[in-house]
């Protein structure tokens, strides 16, 4: 298989089930968002960081391919003819619910927040800060979207969560190497 193709160079990209579109659109822009987040998180794993923390970027790595794959797909492709998804693996609740035990079990190893936190730390640390606002960029499109055309609540959802474990993964790798979180007071 060919990396180009030549079909985008008029400025159109094909969906999944064929219909094209602008690579201006919403819709392109939200999955090329997320799909930006998930090379800043491969950008995260590059550095050494706690392998335990490796494996959860890995599985979020693969449920944004999957929660891409979605979004790229016009509504009315979402199921075969047959009544089967033509995505075989989507976002669901669990998916919702194993971030927030990650979260819960990375802030159960650290101190408890008092105030804002500037970002910051080492270069992992920070990159995970860079990858949140990358993710609530995302979700911020995917809402815009979701206006525009139906999508899975759970997507949005997601997305959120997923921002909230970001925050968290950057603290933690920050504290896993001694940095020392610098607080925002207001008025400083």
């Amino acid at each position: 298989m060919k990396v180009y193709t030549k079909t985008g160079d008029k400025g159109t990209t094909g969906l999944y089930g064929g219909t094209r579109v602008s690579k201006n659109s919403l819709k392109i822009d939200s999955y090329g968002t997320v799909d930006e987040l998930n090379s800043y998180l491969g950008l995260i794993r590059s550095y050494e960081i706690d392998p335990a923390l490796e494996e959860e970027i890995i599985i979020i790595q693969k449920g944004l391919f999957n929660l891409g794959a979605e979004l790229a797909t016009p509504v009315d492709k979402l199921y075969l003819a047959n009544g089967k998804p033509r995505i075989p693996k989507t976002i669901s609740e669990e998916d919702i619910v194993q971030l927030e035990e990650w979260i819960d079990d990375l802030e159960g190893q650290l101190e408890q927040l008092t105030h804002f936190i500037l970002p910051g730390g080492n270069q992992p640390a920070s990159h995970a800060h860079v990858a949140r606002c990358i993710c609530r960029r995302a979700e911020r499109l995917t809402v815009g979207l979701a206006e525009e055309e139906e999508i899975r609540p759970e997507l949005q959802k997601y997305l959120n969560r997923l921002s909230d474990y970001l925050f968290v993964l950057g603290r933690k790798i920050a504290t896993d190497n001694n940095h020392e979180e610098v607080k925002w007071i207001p008025g400083e």
